[in-house]
Parts: C-alpha cells; structure tokens; sequence
C-alpha cells in the first residue's frame, strides 16, 4: 500500500486536497492588481518573487458564494505548463498523508468538467476531503484566457 501527502484547504466549510507534488508554495494573501475585462474567477494579478502571476479565486471558479479575504485567506501556487498559477483559497493549514486504500473513487453523481478535476474522496479521522488536481480545474479555453493577461 502506498500514501501520498496532501495539502488540505477549505473553501468554505468545506476540505479539500491537492497532492502536495504539485505545490510550489503556499503563501499569505496579498491583494491583487485587477485586470479590465478579465474572466469573473480571475482575482487579478500580483508580483510573486519578481514575477506576475494570475490570482484564481477557486470559490468563484467553483460557483460558490464568495467570502471576505481574512488572515486565515491563502494563495496557493502551482506550476504548470513552465508557468505559476496562484489559486486563492479560504485557509490551508495543514498537511496529511492519505493510504491509497482510504481513498475513494469520484462519485457517480459527479458528472461533467468537475469529474474531470476531483481525483477521490479521502477519508482521514472522520472527515470526507475531496481531492482534487488544481491543474485540471482550467479549462484549455481559461488557459488561453490567463495567458492573454500575461504580459
């Protein structure tokens, strides 16, 4: 059996998990720079060490209700495809290593883009996380949008 180590954070109420191999950092929240005619999940920009990367907000990008920033906010920062990507979140605080054999398949009930993104359910204790892989949370035609705001 083998585990791997997950970054937990809540949007919300709500825990989720991203393979920690996939986190370059996770930093304080700053406020970002908004960019004119930018799509409604894009937060804005913001320098991260000498560079300007692109500020998801996950709440919006998952239509769910948008909360205020506090000093439990976090951006978590990604690389993909040569490139950073922040992804604003809630709080993520912590942590943990999941066995493969306490994760569970997407769900049924899951259908379309989100199945593409939500890699299981992880049980740990008695709470349910949902684990997802903030690489596939864009879609090719966001990407081109973010890429647009590059400059």
């Amino acid at each position: 059996m083998s585990e791997n180590q997950y970054v937990i954070f809540k949007l919300g109420k709500e825990e989720y998990g991203i393979d920690i191999m996939n986190v370059s950092e996770i930093v304080q929240y700053q406020e970002s720079v908004k960019v004119p005619n930018s799509p409604v999940f894009i937060e804005g920009i913001i320098n991260y060490r000498g560079k300007v990367i692109p500020i998801v907000c996950l709440k919006k990008k998952f239509k769910m209700e948008s909360s205020i920033n506090d000093a439990n906010t976090r951006i978590i920062v990604i690389n993909t495809n040569d490139r950073q990507i922040g992804f604003l979140v809630d709080e993520a605080s912590q942590t943990v290593r999941i066995d493969d054999s306490d994760i569970d398949p997407t769900p049924d009930i899951i259908t379309g883009i989100e199945r593409k993104y939500i890699t299981g359910v992880g049980k740990v204790d008695n709470r349910l996380i949902i684990l997802i892989n903030l690489e596939k949370v864009l879609t090719d035609d966001d990407k081109e949008k973010i890429e647009m705001l590059e400059v």
